[in-house]
């Protein structure tokens, strides 16, 4: 492997040098950025993808269940109705990943859409809570079924959302120094 790039301590100026095999793959990874490279385009695949889903009939009428049982977003589907109010759920994703792709150019855009994002899965999350049937009985223990672990996922996506700030966060704040 080739010889890494030093890094800075987190907070500090001291430059760090990877040296056992474990120190040097964590720098290769960190100075190509593929964590963020993979939660970007992941997450704004997922969006684009998800959203247009919500904007569908099927879409729009699959998570009905989701939506009516949550204290959040229930008023989305009393109000517009679940093909509008999918409309609505969907554009919302669809903005997020637009601005995600600005945040590339301009990082402020980025914090904009991530935290869009925490609010989206923050709400999405506590639907683990709120929606009925979402685990299975065996044997007196609760388990996830195939609901809960499409639910649960916006746990990690809610992380991934906080990591997006985090680093379109730092980039802003990089610009805003040099300039």
């Amino acid at each position: 492997m080739a010889q890494m790039t030093a890094t800075r301590e987190p907070g500090g100026d001291t430059p760090m040098h990877a040296k056992s095999v474990l120190t040097k793959i964590a720098s290769f990874v960190t100075s190509r950025n593929i964590p963020f490279l993979i939660c970007s385009i992941g997450m704004i695949v997922m969006l684009l993808w998800a959203g247009k889903f919500k904007m569908t009939d099927a879409g729009s009428e699959g998570i009905i269940p989701l939506v009516m049982n949550s204290p959040f977003m229930s008023w989305n589907y009393k109000i517009f109705g679940p093909h509008v109010g999918g409309d609505i759920i969907g554009l919302t994703e669809w903005t997020a990943a637009v601005l995600l792709i600005v945040g590339y150019f301009k990082p402020k855009a980025g914090i904009v859409g991530a935290i869009i994002l925490v609010g989206m899965f923050f709400t999405t999350s506590t639907m683990l809570i709120t929606t009925p049937d979402d685990t299975v009985v065996v044997n007196g223990i609760h388990y996830m079924n195939n609901l809960g672990l499409f639910l649960f996922k916006d746990i990690i996506s809610l992380g991934a959302a906080f990591y997006l700030i985090s680093y379109f966060g730092r980039k802003a704040m990089i610009a805003e120094n040099q300039g």
